[in-house]
């Protein structure tokens, strides 16, 4: 009768570690199923449309910059505002600007070297583009 027992334990063992494997590769295939359902759309999205993400993180970068300019407004000293401008005016491409506030900057703080040697790669890149 012991022999029987364990003849039970051991199949019904095997049935729950069977069950397992079932359950783990059914939820495996259901993450990247649904995965799939939200990766696939918005990968198509960026492909129909590049240029709207383009303009999006542009139109971004300009609305901050109205910020920082509304801040120079109050603050016309504003140390932070005046590094974050120049920093977006560099990526709007606006490097005359940018040269603009980082003189400025260099005004207002010249024992800052690190303003300084920017200043200076801005110029040089200016003047690449220039040429």
């Amino acid at each position: 009768m012991s022999s029987s027992g364990e003849d039970y334990l051991i199949s019904r063992n095997k049935k729950i570690e069977r069950r397992k494997k079932l359950l783990a590769v059914v939820s495996i295939i259901s993450f990247f199923g649904s995965t799939a359902f939200a990766v696939i759309p918005a990968m198509q999205h960026a492909v129909q449309n590049p240029k709207s993400a383009t303009v999006s993180i542009e139109s971004s970068l300009q609305q901050e910059a109205r910020g920082y300019e509304l801040v120079l407004q109050r603050e016309p000293e504003n140390q932070v505002a005046l590094e974050k401008l120049s920093l977006l005016r560099l990526q709007l491409k606006d490097t005359k600007g940018a040269i603009e506030l980082a003189e400025k900057l260099v005004k207002l703080h010249p024992d800052r070297q690190d303003y300084k040697v920017v200043l200076e790669q801005m110029k040089k890149q200016q003047s690449k583009s220039d040429q």
